[in-house]
């Protein structure tokens, strides 16, 4: 009798024990999900489309202020995206104060985030900006980043992120290393004038629009840009931009963000996915594993250094075919599951198994983790929060998307304006 008494408080201890330790891990995954912040583009709910033109929708955004209410309904329905990236070039009118913006982006509870200079749609730029083999183009340049700094001052923006169009068509059309000098001396004095608030962030792209050669053609050339810029700086200011669509075939991503987090190099993220190339898909729709493998080692670092590495998490797509909308829905959603997939993986376990060498039994622990239906941890903490408990749901069903269209078209008609496809 004692036994079996003995025996029931044992695992009367071990439930309650693992009752506790499930309720502390719900703690933990909820402050994860309550500072997982994504930050959407403004061109994303514009009209966009490829080198060979676009398909219109009518309830796509005109003006910067559909473009800010269509971010601010996404927040409300996730919780998860309180700023907009902007374009300078296409979203602050001549002569309009960047404040008179910021006033609009919070009228629909949503804040400005990174700033993005336009370095690659003036006629200027046909041969690179910074780049350029001419030095009025280059001048255009840093006139206009200039602008673009200043206007991130006043509107109190934490980034400011650069994407080039630059590099060359064909062998021998320019000198690359003349080229590379001249980036590197942009992105300097670029850098020397930002506010102490503002970190640079580097992106890179393998080819497009350039194809013979790309002046920032990866991660490793954009950190060495970043560590000359940041050159004798009180901290590093400069960081590597990391968008998931932007290299070859097969690149191990999680590496190259493992290893530019253990730099401290790695400043944020374009989310995106792609089966071929660059394809702008939405988040996960192609290989949501890869995705969660990005964020484990994110986790991981936090977990080996015990501090939060404070990344830009960031959407950078544009759809052709899905509604804006909820295509951006779909992306936050899909984003907090597999964030919180990641935080399932036990990290003392894993560590035991990689030190024993158990090959199989560390994959299973990955695997085991992003196998783990989270939905409903997801669902409880939107719960919590006051949320939509489905949002892409709730958004289909309110008939928003088709309402902001016969809206949007009567608008666009008012002012006389006609969508126009433009091609390449």
């Amino acid at each position: 009798m004692v036994w079996v008494h003995y025996k029931m408080a044992v695992l009367y201890a071990n439930a309650r024990g693992a009752l506790v330790m499930k309720s502390q891990r719900m703690s933990r995954i909820f402050e994860a999900l309550d500072s997982f912040e994504i930050e959407l583009p403004s061109w994303g709910f514009a009209d966009t489309g490829t080198r060979f033109g676009k398909f219109f929708q009518e309830a796509s955004a005109s003006t910067t202020e559909e473009k800010f209410h269509d971010a601010g309904l996404v927040h409300q329905l996730t919780g998860a995206c309180p700023t907009v990236a902007v374009h300078v070039r296409w979203d602050f009118k001549t002569g309009q104060h960047p404040r008179e913006v910021v006033r609009l982006a919070e009228k629909y509870g949503v804040g400005i985030g990174s700033i993005n200079p336009n370095l690659f749609q003036d006629q200027c730029y046909k041969l690179g900006s910074f780049c350029s083999p001419d030095a009025a183009a280059r001048r255009a340049a840093m006139t206009h980043t200039l602008d673009c700094v200043e206007i991130g001052r006043l509107v109190k923006s934490k980034y400011l992120t650069f994407w080039l169009g630059d590099g060359t068509n064909y062998p021998g059309q320019d000198n690359i290393v003349r080229r590379k000098r001249d980036l590197q001396r942009a992105f300097r004095r670029v850098a020397e004038t930002m506010p102490s608030r503002m970190t640079m962030l580097i992106e890179y792209k393998p080819f497009e629009p350039a194809f013979y050669h790309t002046d920032i053609a990866d991660w490793g050339m954009a950190y060495v840009f970043c560590k000359y810029a940041s050159s004798g700086m009180r901290g590093r200011r400069v960081k590597v931009l990391v968008d998931t669509g932007h290299h070859y075939q097969s690149v191990n991503i999680e590496h190259i963000v493992a290893f530019l987090l253990d730099e401290g190099m790695i400043g944020g993220f374009h989310f995106n996915d792609r089966k071929y190339a660059d394809d702008d898909l939405t988040l996960g729709s192609i290989d949501p594993y890869a995705t969660f493998r990005i964020f484990n080692q994110i986790v991981q670092h936090a977990f080996d250094t015990g501090k939060d590495p404070k990344l830009a998490y960031m959407i950078d797509q544009s759809h052709n075919l899905k509604p804006k909308i909820e295509a951006m829905v779909q992306s936050v959603d899909l984003a907090q599951r597999l964030f919180v997939k990641a935080h399932l993986v036990d990290r003392k376990a894993l560590a035991r198994a990689q030190q024993k060498g158990d090959v199989v039994a560390a994959e299973r622990l990955l695997q085991d983790a992003y196998e783990t239906d989270v939905r409903h941890v997801v669902r409880d903490w939107r719960a919590s929060r006051k949320l939509p408990l489905d949002p892409l749901g709730e958004l289909r069903s309110s008939g928003v998307i088709n309402h902001l269209g016969r809206q949007r078209s009567a608008a666009r008609k008012a002012r006389g304006e006609v969508q126009v496809a433009s091609y390449a």
